[in-house]
């Protein structure tokens, strides 16, 4: 696994160095556009409209729309004056019990293991919040986001789950077409509970699998060992680099800077059959 950010848990005075990882990982199967003619993979280039030219990462800067069609910039530096001082801590502020908590909250989860010397203050910190049945309430800064985080223990490691702020959850209210009042018939609603009832079990994850993208691996399989018509090969890149170019006109240069060649034979001088006077008796 990949470390994503390395800091500490904190709470009360004690301090647990940590380290974190990735929980989850995306299975989606990822499509690339490409050219439909040639097989070649499409790029997509950062460009100005107004300007109409792609536009390097260097000449690209944050600004947030305050208005229609109105920016304010804010540089990278000033982004950096206001980030929290304690964003390598994550700090635990509380203490509560999970069912308090809706699922609505949670974002993503983490694995946390202890760094360096970190093990026995990590084992403590698990086994308080085993032991307790408690789980924390953290606040945490990955890449530059502020976010609520709960700790909690999943089997033997430590887990950090981010958390959405409460005003960044849409209220209730907001939903269109909710029900006003919900009257039920007792017959059907009694029935509607045996039937739940009959379908409780016991959570068990690994017995539910994404059945389509297990079809669609199959399908692009098929496809590939078949060698279908929709198998294809990108062509190579047009182009060369910039240093061949630059040879090639630099070798064009001297060519045409060279002397063309007479096309005509070189005329040969002819003798003379005249006699000399001198030699005239």
């Amino acid at each position: 696994m990949h470390t994503v950010w390395k800091g500490a848990i904190s709470f009360g005075l004690v301090h647990v160095p940590v380290k974190m990882f990735t929980a989850t990982e995306d299975k989606d199967v990822h499509f690339r556009s490409l050219h439909k003619d040639c097989g070649m993979p499409i790029s997509y280039a950062k460009t100005c409209r107004h300007c109409n030219k792609e536009i390097a990462p260097e000449e690209i800067v944050k600004g947030f729309e305050y208005e229609k069609d109105k920016y304010v910039i804010i540089k990278e530096d000033e982004l950096d004056s206001i980030k929290d001082e304690a964003e390598k801590t994550i700090k635990i502020l509380d203490f509560v019990d999970l069912h308090d908590i809706d699922p609505l909250y949670f974002q993503k989860a983490y694995y946390l293991t202890p760094d360096m010397t970190g093990a026995g203050a990590y084992t403590l910190l698990l086994e308080a919040i085993k032991q307790t049945g408690k789980i924390g309430i953290a606040k945490i800064s990955i890449r530059s986001k502020s976010s609520l985080a709960a700790i909690r223990v999943v089997d033997n490691c430590i887990c950090l789950e981010t958390m959405y702020y409460p005003d960044e959850i849409r209220a209730i209210s907001q939903v269109p077409n909710l029900p006003m009042q919900t009257v039920v018939n007792e017959k059907e609603l009694g029935m509607a509970k045996a039937l739940v009832e009959q379908l409780s079990e016991k959570f068990e994850p690994n017995k539910y699998t994404d059945e389509y993208r297990i079809a669609l691996l199959e399908l692009i399989e098929q496809k590939v060992a078949g060698e279908s018509l929709d198998v294809v090969t990108a062509p190579s890149a047009k182009g060369k680099s910039n240093v061949i170019d630059l040879l090639a006109a630099l070798q064009a240069s001297l060519d045409a800077t060279k002397p063309l060649p007479d096309a005509s034979p070189p005329k040969r001088k002819r003798k003379s059959t005249a006699k000399s006077k001198d030699n005239v008796s």
